[in-house]
């Protein structure tokens, strides 16, 4: 479920650590029209051509030049920016929550050291859990949900990528984690783990930490709309195709490890409280729901429910959840190894060094399908479709 919490919005507190480093990581999902058999079949050339265009890796630099008033713009804006440069459209904003864009974000509240590593990094995958997957329908659950948003037919491809806010947001938490050591002392707050250092919400702290987390958010949701554009291009090289005439259209982007202000109900009464979801994302009622595997077992999309209201502030489980440790991954597996296996299952996978392939093993996971049964089972998030992957890009 990862780690979620409530707040009184005016007398509670907010916390760089509840929140994390990777600021709103998290997950786009696209749609086409192609089929399984259609991709396969060139599933080599498209991840390789994916490779070049989608910039991977720690510490990539991203293809665009940004300069300050720009970034500026972008933390400030977030996907309108992206929109009204070319990358993406306007149907994009209105599939994904807070349409790319949380309000209150003040880039003067973001130290000049984020914004020196954000700058070049717009646009770039990242490294560790962070992917860029091909897929395929193997089941659908929930025909009428799956249809209003556009899939189909088992065999549909798919699109994920899941990613975050880069050094920008990583910056962002570590300056800010500074900053709430010590308004712990001068609030005297008590901690049961001097890992949730935190603000009183309205104190200076507080206010600062929220505009500038706002900021690695709205970057964020534009990462990944800009990297949305350049798999459209690439597809579009590929199958010689228009994206439009593929309909590679967004089903929808989200976020985890955010904080925000939303209205609960809490002893019969609604209250304004702030929300943070650390390893975990939001699942209101009817909306989209995306949770990730590994790059070789299954992803789902599902739909929230009242029920998560109730139970969890509208929340649920972003993925399947490391049982290993990286350097423990590491150890025991060789990504070598790990790149036959998954090349025996179908599975076109490319990355910057075998490491990574170690690293990410899918045996250095939960059971996604486990995972998926408990939160269906819970009744937070209701299982629409199953996608598996044909081709993965790791960073």
């Amino acid at each position: 479920m990862g780690a979620v919490s409530a707040f009184d919005a005016e007398k509670g507190i907010i916390s760089a650590g509840l929140c994390g480093f990777d600021i709103n990581c998290g997950v786009n999902s696209i749609r086409t029209n192609l089929t399984a058999d259609e991709v396969s079949a060139k599933k080599k050339e498209l991840i390789q051509e994916l490779f070049r265009a989608v910039p991977c890796g720690v510490g990539s630099k991203g293809k665009l030049k940004l300069t300050p008033e720009q970034l500026d713009d972008v933390l400030k804006r977030g996907v309108n920016w992206a929109v009204e440069n070319g990358y993406g459209t306007k149907d994009d904003i209105e599939h994904m929550e807070e349409k790319g864009c949380m309000d209150g974000a003040d880039s003067s509240k973001v130290s000049e050291l984020a914004k020196k590593r954000g700058a070049p990094q717009l646009g770039t995958l990242g490294a560790g859990n962070h992917f860029l997957e091909i897929q395929k329908v193997s089941d659908i659950f929930d025909k009428e949900t799956a249809k209003k948003w556009g899939i189909n037919d088992v065999n549909q491809v798919l699109i994920m990528v899941h990613c975050g806010s880069r050094g920008f947001g990583h910056q962002v938490a570590t300056d800010y984690l500074k900053i709430q050591e010590q308004a712990v002392k001068k609030y005297n707050i008590w901690l049961p783990d001097q890992q949730l250092v935190c603000a009183p919400v309205n104190s200076q702290e507080g206010k600062d930490y929220f505009a500038a987390m706002k900021c690695a958010v709205n970057y964020s949701f534009t990462n990944r709309l800009v990297m949305t554009q350049w798999i459209r291009e690439t597809f579009e090289r590929v199958f010689g195709k228009d994206w439009e005439s593929m309909d590679m259209h967004t089903i929808y982007g989200l976020a985890h490890n955010v904080c925000k202000k939303e209205k609960h109900l809490i002893n019969g009464e609604k209250k304004d409280v702030i929300i943070h979801r650390k390893g975990s994302t939001r699942s209101f009622p009817n909306d989209t729901v995306l949770i990730a595997g590994t790059m070789g077992t299954a992803s789902y999309i599902l739909k929230g429910t009242e029920t998560a209201m109730q139970k969890s502030f509208g929340s649920t489980v972003h993925g399947a959840g490391r049982c290993m440790s990286r350097h423990a991954a590491i150890k025991k597996f060789w990504g070598g190894d790990v790149k036959k296996a998954l090349a025996e299952k179908g599975i076109e996978s490319q990355s910057t060094h075998p490491k990574v392939l170690a690293e990410e093993a899918p045996g250095a996971y939960k059971d996604v399908e486990q995972v998926i049964e408990s939160v269906h089972g819970a009744g937070i998030s209701l299982k629409v479709t199953r996608m598996v992957p044909i081709a993965v890009a790791k960073g």
